[in-house]
């Protein structure tokens, strides 16, 4: 199952969605989590805090998705 998290901003970067999503609690805690190799960006290890999200794309985390919707 997939949750929706709906953006107002034509994309978001992977860093601040984790943190809008509420996922972590810190921009420091994103960080991490990301440099560790903990976060799929469509399916795919994601190592770079900057990615720019689009409606579309899927974030997994945890064994959770999220779908960035507009």
């Amino acid at each position: 199952m997939k949750t929706e998290v709906k953006i107002r901003t034509p994309y978001i970067e992977l860093d601040s969605f984790l943190k809008f999503a509420s996922l972590v609690s810190t921009g420091g805690e994103a960080k991490l989590i990301i440099q560790n190799g903990e976060i799929l960006v469509n399916g795919e290890v994601c190592t770079m805090r900057k990615k720019k999200l689009y409606p579309g794309d899927e974030v997994g985390f945890e064994g959770r998705k999220f779908s960035v919707v507009g």
